[in-house]
């Protein structure tokens, strides 16, 4: 599904999967999967981390999954261990809701 397979990218799929439901927590997993151009079964892997990491929770909505960001922790990585997540998410959603 990688159209770019073997070339670097700026972000990781676990930053394109929580963008992804940053932008809409109703989000499908097939719809995920697209978005991010990664198949259903590792977009589900990735939720998975990202849930047991502390970036998100699962919620059942009816037959839906919806998803619920926490985003007052702190990224992971020690060298960007000082930015919350809300920072990361309004980065690069800002555009998403009429915001420049």
């Amino acid at each position: 599904m990688d159209t770019q397979a073997g070339k670097s990218g700026f972000l990781t799929n676990h930053a394109r999967v929580l963008l992804v439901i940053a932008r809409d927590p109703a989000s499908r997993l097939r719809d995920i999967a697209a978005a991010c151009h990664i198949t259903e079964r590792t977009a589900l892997s990735i939720v998975t981390d990202l849930e047991q990491d502390g970036y998100l929770r699962r919620e059942r909505d009816g037959r839906r999954t919806r998803y619920a960001l926490r985003q007052d922790g702190a990224l992971r990585h020690p060298a960007e261990a000082h930015v919350p997540v809300r920072e990361l998410l309004k980065l690069f959603t800002a555009h998403d809701d009429g915001q420049h």
